[in-house]
C-alpha cells in the first residue's frame, strides 16, 4: 500500500518505505525457514548465517535503490505531491514498530539466533524510517518543502546501508549449539 500510495504522490521516500516493509516481510521469512531449519536438528551456524546474509543483503538493496532516486530527485527538482494515506501510515508505523522491535530483540537470545537479531533491527530500522518518512512527508504537505521528501529518501537510503553492513558483519550468538 506504501508503493502505490507513493508512486501516486511521486514520494521517493514513501515508495522506500514500501519496500522497506516489504523487505521486513522478507526478513522474517527468512526467520521462518532458518527456524525451520533448526526442527530438523543439527548445527544452526550455517543456516543462521546464510539467513543473516540474506537480510543483510536486503538492506544494501533498499539503501541504493532508494538513495539513488532520491539524489536524482533532488538534482531533478522533482516534486511530489502531499500523501495523507502516507502521513498517517507513517504516523501508525512510528507507534507500532518500537514495541514490535523490542520484542523481537528480547526473542533473540531465546533462539540463539543472529538471523532473529538481524529481524529485530529490521524492525527497528522500520521505526527509524517511520519517522523520518513522517518528517518529511509532513514538511512537504504543511510547509510545502517539496526537497523533504527526497532528503528523508536520503537519510533512509542511508541508514539501511549502515545496517547492512552491521548485519553482514555481525557475530553469530555464543550460544548456538556450534559456539
Amino acid at each position: 500500500m506504501a508503493v502505490a500510495a507513493g508512486l501516486a504522490a511521486g514520494s521517493v521516500s514513501l515508495v522506500g518505505f514500501g519496500f522497506d516493509s516489504a523487505i521486513e516481510v522478507s526478513a522474517a521469512l527468512v526467520l521462518t525457514w532458518r527456524l525451520h531449519q533448526e526442527r530438523k536438528g543439527g548445527c544452526m551456524q550455517t543456516s543462521d548465517r546464510r539467513a543473516t546474509r540474506v537480510i543483510a543483503v536486503s538492506f544494501v538493496i533498499l539503501g541504493a535503490y532508494v538513495g539513488i532516486e532520491s539524489i536524482r530527485d533532488l538534482l531533478d527538482g522533482a516534486r511530489p505531491d502531499s500523501s495523507t494515506v502516507g502521513i498517517a501510515m507513517a504516523a501508525l508505523s512510528l507507534m507500532v514498530m518500537p514495541f514490535l522491535a523490542r520484542a523481537k530483540r528480547a526473542l533473540a537470545p531465546a533462539l540463539g539466533s543472529a538471523a532473529a537479531v538481524a529481524d529485530a533491527k529490521q524492525t527497528n530500522l522500520c521505526a527509524l524510517l517511520s519517522a523520518i518518512l513522517l518528517g518529511g512527508l509532513a514538511a512537504n504537505a504543511v510547509l510545502g518543502w517539496w526537497w523533504a521528501d527526497p532528503l528523508a529518501g536520503v537519510g533512509i537510503g542511508a541508514l539501511a546501508l549502515v545496517e547492512a553492513r552491521r548485519t553482514w558483519t555481525a557475530e553469530s550468538l555464543a550460544d548456538t549449539c556450534c559456539a
